[in-house]
């Protein structure tokens, strides 16, 4: 194991509902999202300087994909293909994909409204929009602590998947294929109609920088 791969898994946690560790973050009170049940309301700016509600898409399916650059484990799913390539099949099935960035100022992630476009750009990401969160309350609204966590919330406003992007929990590229795709299973059998094998998993990533609350 390298000196590289040592540090991320040391500063990653998995966390995701009872079954998770617990993350003790002074001054950020979590929210506890239940799949199953009515998805939280949300609200927020997109760095595209527009606004963006849950609300709107009534009658879609939604996901949203808590990102940040400087993590290593978004960094696999970029650099392997394997999130924009989940982001255009959503889209091209009429799924809206929104990535959110709670990182607060000056911590890893963070992004202005314009850095946050030439990444999109520059990683060739295509999600709908890219929701900048740094005052944390969306995140912690969907008890988002790593980087990457998924939601999936269907046409309804119930939140039915909450959880991994997928089931092998490292940093290298040649585990993407090999491992079991929890958003991309979620997202095919909802669109079939059929129940979600693993509508509840553990995420795994880079620990999310909240901004605390008073």
């Amino acid at each position: 194991m390298t000196r590289s791969t040592l540090f991320t898994r040391r500063t990653s946690l998995l966390a995701l509902g009872g079954a998770a560790a617990t993350l003790a973050v002074p001054g950020v009170v979590w929210a506890k999202p239940q799949v199953g049940a009515p998805s939280p309301a949300f609200s927020g700016v997109g760095s595209d300087g527009k606004p963006y509600k849950l609300a709107d898409y009534r009658g879609k399916t939604v996901v949203l994909e808590w990102t940040n650059h400087e993590c290593p484990y978004v960094a696999k799913h970029y650099r392997s293909g394997n999130m924009q390539a989940l982001q255009k099949d959503a889209a091209t099935g009429g799924v809206v994909w929104l990535s959110v960035i709670s990182s607060m100022p000056d911590s890893q992630g963070y992004v202005s409204a314009a850095q946050a476009n030439d990444l999109s750009k520059a990683r060739n990401a295509v999600p709908a929009a890219v929701l900048l969160d740094p005052d944390g309350i969306i995140g912690r609204a969907y008890d988002a602590r790593v980087t990457p966590t998924m939601a999936i919330i269907d046409g309804k406003g119930t939140l039915i998947y909450l959880g991994g992007i997928d089931s092998i929990r490292s940093t290298d590229l040649a585990d993407v294929p090999k491992a079991t795709p929890y958003v991309k299973d979620a997202l095919r059998q909802h669109a079939a109609g059929q129940p979600i094998t693993h509508a509840v998993t553990q995420a795994y990533g880079c620990t999310i920088k909240y901004k605390p609350t008073a």
